[in-house]
């Protein structure tokens, strides 16, 4: 993560055209703060004009000391995947349902951001995974993952066969819907709902959940985070492989799909006296009668 917040880039939930008076009133602040204010190119689309900058998402990486997100956990996913490799630090203000990563809300987004800038805030460093596609030995391509690589089924409906090997010896093969290989953020997505651990974000660790495996004994297993993933496809059913449900690429029989954890770490800033597990609490209705 880079030193002060100096120049700031502003990126709004995808698509979205009520997203431009929150964020627009937001550069006005930040602007008055005697910050740098820069707004990502699909944001700039909706906000028609302003006197700050629109850049393309990788320029702004390379400037910004600060992204602020407004959105949800998938517009979060995006940005934490595109600044990974330049050290940006993030803040999401929550547009979305959940929010598992944009946990400020619009009612408390300037005293929060203010304190922020204010140097009052605490780091969490998220792991990211990078998955590739190889075929006949050769890479089909690499791809980035916030939350999860998850190989499914096609539209066929066949259970997919899956040799499962970790840094280089076979586990088990697994007849199932899918196997969803999660980082520590990705296990309350997709993971949780397949019955997969929360594994708290401070973990350098790797989750492993099929998903409605064929035996029963084929149950979710966590592995380091310095493990290298290698899922062998046995059989041709129209299988894919899924990255944050944002890339995707068709698989065959033969083929492997290797996953290891990304040489960088995405840092998420949050308000003094953040906790994870009070936002469990919150976010999945625990403790309520």
């Amino acid at each position: 993560m880079k030193g002060a917040f100096k120049t700031i880039a502003l990126v709004g939930k995808y698509n979205s055209p009520e997203i431009a008076k929150p964020l627009l009133k937001l550069a006005d602040f930040l602007a008055a703060r005697g910050v740098a204010v820069m707004i990502d190119k699909f944001t700039g689309a909706h906000i028609g004009k302003s006197p700050y900058p629109v850049r393309e998402l990788e320029v702004m990486g390379a400037e910004a000391d600060l992204a602020i997100v407004l959105g949800g956990d998938g517009t979060m996913l995006n940005i934490a995947r595109t600044f990974a490799p330049f050290e940006v630090a993030l803040v999401g203000v929550n547009q979305g349902r959940l929010g598992f990563l944009t946990d400020i809300s619009l009612d408390t987004m300037y005293e929060t951001i203010s304190a922020i800038l204010d140097g009052q805030y605490v780091t969490e460093d998220r792991m990211l995974l990078q998955g590739e596609v190889l075929r006949g030995g050769k890479s089909e391509g690499e791809v980035l993952a916030f939350n999860d690589v998850v190989i499914s089924k096609g539209t066929e409906g066949n259970m997919v066969e899956l040799e499962i090997c970790i840094d280089g010896e076979s586990i088990c093969n697994q007849r199932s819907d899918g196997l969803i290989v999660a980082t520590p953020t990705g296990s309350t997505a997709y993971a949780l709902s397949a019955g997969g651990p929360i594994v708290h974000p401070s973990l350098s660790v790797i989750s492993l959940t099929p998903v409605s495996p064929h035996t029963l004994s084929n149950r979710p297993v966590v592995v380091s985070g310095s493990s290298t993933v290698e899922v062998v496809m046995r059989n041709d059913s129209d299988a894919r492989v899924h990255f944050d449900s944002h890339s995707h690429y068709a698989l065959q029989e033969g083929d492997h799909v290797r996953v290891r954890r990304y040489s960088h770490t995405i840092s998420l800033l949050h308000p003094i006296g953040h906790s994870y597990y009070r936002m469990l609490r919150e976010k999945l209705n625990w403790n309520r009668d």
